[in-house]
């Protein structure tokens, strides 16, 4: 992992390239493929569910009124979809097991 403590495209595939055996080029080019099927189902519209790790959900939110903090000034907020990540128990577990 870099020393910014993010895992990045490229830690992902130095650990393909490490723990399987795949070159380092065919680590690369799985871990883009992996990326573009997942934000190829989003885009769609689609949920994206990876067991034991997690659900990636889309959502649809309303029209709403915002308010700007420094002049207190109500601005409409359009409406957008956006994504939601929700951690699987599994992983849940695992990351409170890791603080101990």
């Amino acid at each position: 992992m870099s020393d910014a403590g993010t895992l990045t495209r490229a830690d992902l595939a130095e650990s393909l390239h490490r723990q399987v055996g795949l070159s380092r080029a065919d680590s690369a080019r799985l871990v883009e493929q992996i990326l573009e099927s997942l934000c190829g189902a989003l885009a769609r519209g689609e949920n994206v569910k990876i067991s034991g790790f997690g659900t990636f959900v889309l959502r649809d939110k309303g029209e709403r009124v915002g308010r700007n903090p420094k002049t207190g000034v109500e601005v409409p907020i359009a409406p957008r979809r956006v994504l939601t990540f929700r951690a699987s128990q599994m992983m849940r577990d695992r990351i409170v097991a890791a603080q101990a």
